[in-house]
């Protein structure tokens, strides 16, 4: 049993990492600098306890393959690239009314709660966060379409599969058994049969058409909710709802026909966290390249929403505060997020390709190491920008054949976190890095965090402390 590690002991331990990933090699480090004996012994062995050397020296293989693939491929947009996107992008946040929804939830007994969580995991969790607008227009600017992440001053975010995987703690998923849009699959009604147990007959009778697509109405669906005899089937139909209503909200009111498809797959255990982002990488894509749109995924952008949300903030605020935001201002690493390994790319592709039920497109997860209290480096990202394409068209389906076979040849990076320190190779890559059009840091604009977030007061809060400090002037009188 090796004893635990002293705080100096630990601070030498971190510099040991540190220097491995920029040489890649531990040996001789620790008896080069000037450690004592006893505490070589130490390191050496609490290190081959817990697996840190593989760790480490295989971290430091990933940081060479990336920044060498980045040299030799080129970054995901030459120099001289121009932009096309707008410099204001009008944003719809209208979205589908969930009160009944959550009434239903909290109607439900611990009993039915606890099966709806084995089967789907804590969705349910998304009902109680609040949508705010203005945060929401404004984080929609800041959408880098040619890295596929936000980008805000000096800083990069952006969802990952890990913290969506653990966000929904589904025990049903399987973390690399994803979505695949089926070439032969039951029809819509027969899908709808399955899940709700009703007959053709009345499945039939409910399903419509909503512009391009089929969709059956929450009307319906909430009716099977509250009277179906069978337990099983209404936690099943209230799933469907929330994917349809909450997650991928198509039509207001409706649940469209490819989030059946979906819904069909839950229960192979493949993982819907890669349709989820896939979803809204595309929608924010979808807008921003338009100048305008309705945004259709708010799941993984609520979490966000709710871990900085003010209100009555207004947006040229947030705004103002997200194009001057620096890296102090960022706690890095969510205290839920537990170490552990972080994917970095599938098969052939340099990046993590994502399947949604409507297109697909590419995120760099080595974009935002520091997330996950990493070192963070040169990434690669030759080829992330051509990666968005839609399910329609003639070699759309052989495209996603190609992405779902490389999910069987995944590649993670291990985490051993030493800080969200970065190197200076990628500061120099990142200053000189051409991004889409966002907004860019203000040097005029920049105040302090607390200053953009501060609450102008209303007419009746202005009112009520001028009556205030009258009634005070009176009790002196």
């Amino acid at each position: 049993m090796v004893a635990p590690l002293s705080g100096s002991e630990k601070l030498r331990l971190r510099e040991v990492f540190a220097s491995v990933q920029d040489s890649g090699s531990l040996s001789g480090y620790i008896r080069t600098y000037g450690i004592d004996s006893r505490s070589v012994s130490k390191l050496e062995s609490f290190i081959m306890e817990n697996g840190l050397l593989d760790r480490v020296e295989g971290n430091a293989n990933v940081h060479r393959w990336s920044e060498q693939t980045q040299l030799e491929k080129g970054d995901s947009v030459a120099v001289g690239h121009m932009s096309e996107l707008s410099g204001y992008t009008r944003i719809s946040v209208t979205q589908n009314n969930l009160q009944e929804l959550k009434e239903i939830w909290d109607q439900w007994g611990n009993e039915t709660k606890q099966l709806f969580y084995g089967n789907y995991g804590d969705l349910p969790y998304l009902l109680d966060v609040q949508i705010d607008e203005r945060l929401f227009r404004a984080l929609a600017q800041f959408w880098n379409p040619v890295y596929s992440c936000f980008t805000f001053g000096e800083v990069d975010l952006v969802p990952t599969v890990e913290e969506y995987t653990a966000l929904l703690r589904c025990p049903r998923f399987q973390v690399d058994r994803i979505y695949s849009r089926a070439v032969n699959v039951p029809t819509f009604w027969k899908k709808l049969m399955a899940l709700t147990g009703m007959s053709e007959k009345w499945i039939t009778a409910k399903i419509k058409e909503k512009g391009e697509c089929k969709c059956i109405s929450w009307d319906a669906l909430k009716g099977l909710i509250l009277t179906h005899p069978d337990e099983a089937k209404r936690v099943d139909v209230f799933a469907l709802s929330l994917y349809g209503l909450m997650v991928f909200p198509r039509a207001l009111g409706y649940v469209d026909k490819a989030t059946t498809d979906l819904f069909h797959r839950l229960s192979k255990r493949v993982t819907s966290v890669p349709v989820i982002l896939a979803e809204t990488f595309r929608s924010l894509d979808t807008c921003r390249k338009a100048g305008a749109g309705r945004f259709v995924d708010y799941a993984p952008l609520k979490d966000i929403v709710a871990s900085i949300r003010r209100v009555d903030v207004p947006e040229e605020n947030w705004i103002a505060l997200l194009q001057n935001l620096q890296s102090k201002d960022v706690e890095w690493r969510a205290s839920w997020m537990i170490p552990g390994e972080t994917l970095y790319r599938c098969g052939s592709f340099d990046w993590v390709p994502l399947l949604g039920i409507w297109g697909a497109i590419g995120y760099a997860s080595l974009l935002v190491l520091r997330q996950f209290g990493l070192r963070q480096f040169v990434l690669a990202t030759h080829g992330l920008t051509q990666s968005e394409f839609a399910y329609r068209g003639a070699d759309y389906k052989k495209r996603v054949g190609e992405i779902s076979s490389t999910w069987n040849k995944t590649c993670r990076l291990k985490g051993v976190a030493i800080g969200p320190a970065t190197t200076p190779e990628y500061v120099e890559w990142r200053g000189r890095r051409i991004n889409d059009n966002i907004p860019e840091p203000s040097v005029e604009g920049a105040r302090p965090m607390e200053e953009y977030l501060q609450v102008m007061p209303s007419e009746l809060e202005i009112m009520k402390q001028e009556f205030e400090r009258k009634n005070l002037e009176l009790k002196k009188g």
